[in-house]
């Protein structure tokens, strides 16, 4: 009888192996080559779009395929075309006037972590920034989505085999068990961690360098000036998109009392549904598991699947549950973290009163990610801001669409930074700018220079002397 676990540790240290032979044949291709594979994995990976979110969506039962196309989409083509023309390769910056030069250090073979919730989207993601930065990669898929991440890897190994690059490039454990992965996090260079908070927890501790994301608890606020009916729509476009699960869709509205009336007849005419007495009672019941965390049976359903489950009847065309919250903490479910059709509704005397409740609600398991905030007062946006511990704050726009760079010019990410409040290295959505190091040629300067702080007399040809280092650096067979 084989044992899975040593199977699993055997495999990722093969896979390891066989990135890092590959590695550096991405530096010693140059910006032009690297730049043409990146190009041709983005035009595969959009034209495969429909087929992996279909495939996502039919083998993990989360969210809708539509959705999973669109982030497929923004994980491959928004994402090439927004780092269009960024140098990642070999120098990537000259300052003849301080006679430096900087070069980009791929960092070598990263982990690549992927949650069951966005499976095939995420994993382009990190394939293509890691490749276009440099490094080779190897997939720790989740054990719910394996088949349609294996499906994207082996898309972007046939490009790679087209290009004439290394298919080992990147690579994905065929038999993902805890073992595999906890080997994994420790061999490779650095770790993308996108999932629960027990893996980038896992990630954090494991001795390699990793960014990791936390959770998203993402209240969106409508404040009194807002045009409540746009506010709302966006709000419901967000939270339905893809059912729920992208960490940064709402998870509360925050609203004011004296517009307050307006906004629930605006969600219930554009089918949220609020429930009351025993629905609400029976719904509470299925949310959570016995120690606290989301039910796997509900998460990235829709709100039809979710009463079904709960048993009971809504009205049809129901796209949203929503429960009139009265606190947050443990004792109110509705006040976390929900990546499903469950949204929570609270209402405040004024902003003031909405900004204590909002950051108790990223308390509650948001803190670093983001909040929205519907409004047309900009003093009243500037203020909300100032004082939230979040790293995006998105105003009049969807929090899903607008965090991950569809509706607004955020960089298109699905890896999303919390900051050090929350946890995480960066407060960045994570691109290929994370995954290179920076290696500084600084040219010295003569005794008076170093005095005065002017340049040197003598005329040091910075662009022959760089172009003879990265002759040198190519000729190697290591990390450039």
């Amino acid at each position: 009888m084989v044992d899975k676990d040593l199977l699993s540790i055997q495999e990722t240290r093969a896979l390891v192996r066989a990135a890092r032979a590959a590695q550096p044949t991405l530096p010693q291709a140059g910006q032009e080559r690297v730049d043409a594979l990146i190009e041709a994995i983005a035009k595969v990976g959009a034209e495969m779009a429909e087929e992996l979110g279909k495939m996502a969506s039919e083998e993990t039962g989360y969210g809708k395929w539509q959705d999973k196309k669109q982030k497929n989409i923004l994980a491959s083509e928004k994402l090439v075309s927004y780092y269009r023309g960024t140098k990642t390769i070999g120098i990537i910056n000259e300052d003849t006037e301080r006679k430096i030069v900087e070069i980009a250090a791929p960092m070598g073979v990263i982990a690549g972590l992927i949650p069951s919730t966005n499976p095939t989207s995420t994993t382009m993601y990190k394939a293509i920034i890691s490749l276009m930065s440099g490094n080779g990669i190897v997939f720790s898929p989740h054990p719910t989505a394996v088949k349609c991440i294996t499906a994207t890897v082996n898309m972007i190994r046939g490009v790679l085999k087209a290009m004439d690059f290394p298919e080992d490039l990147v690579g994905v454990i065929s038999v993902p068990t805890m073992q595999g992965t906890d080997e994994l996090m420790k061999i490779t260079d650095m770790i993308l961690a996108t999932g629960g908070n027990a893996m980038v927890k896992a990630a954090y501790s494991s001795g390699t360098p990793a960014l990791g994301v936390g959770s998203g608890n993402v209240p969106a606020f409508i404040e009194r000036s807002a045009d409540v009916d746009v506010a709302v729509q966006k709000i419901l476009s967000s939270k339905t998109f893809d059912n729920g699960t992208v960490c940064a869709s709402e998870q509360s509205i925050v609203t004011e009392a004296c517009i307050a009336d307006k906004v629930k007849a605006s969600v219930i005419a554009q089918g949220g549904y609020f429930l009351e007495g025993e629905k609400l009672d029976k719904v509470k019941r299925i949310m959570e598991r016995g120690n606290g965390s989301m039910n796997p049976a509900i998460v990235g359903r829709c709100a039809a699947d979710i009463a079904k489950v709960a048993g009971i009847e809504i009205p049809a065309g129901t796209t949203l549950l929503l429960c009139d919250e009265p606190g947050v903490g443990p004792k109110f479910p509705f006040s976390k973290e929900k990546l499903t059709a469950l949204l929570g509704f609270y209402v405040v005397n004024d902003w003031q009163e909405a900004c204590e409740l909002c950051y108790k609600l990223l308390m509650n398991g948001g803190l670093g990610h983001s909040i929205g905030i519907h409004s047309n007062n900009e003093t009243v946006i500037r203020e909300f801001a100032l004082k939230k511990p979040v790293s995006r704050c998105l105003v009049n726009t969807p929090t899903t669409q607008g965090a991950v760079g569809i509706t607004t010019n955020m960089a298109p990410s699905l890896t999303l930074g919390c900051g050090t409040v929350g946890g995480s290295a960066t407060s960045e959505n994570v691109g290929p700018q994370q995954l290179f190091n920076i290696r500084r040629m600084a040219y010295g300067l003569d005794d008076a220079a170093a005095t005065t702080g002017s340049a040197p007399a003598e005329n040091i040809d910075v662009q022959a002397v760089t172009n003879m280092i990265m002759e040198q650096l190519k000729k190697m067979s290591g990390t450039v």
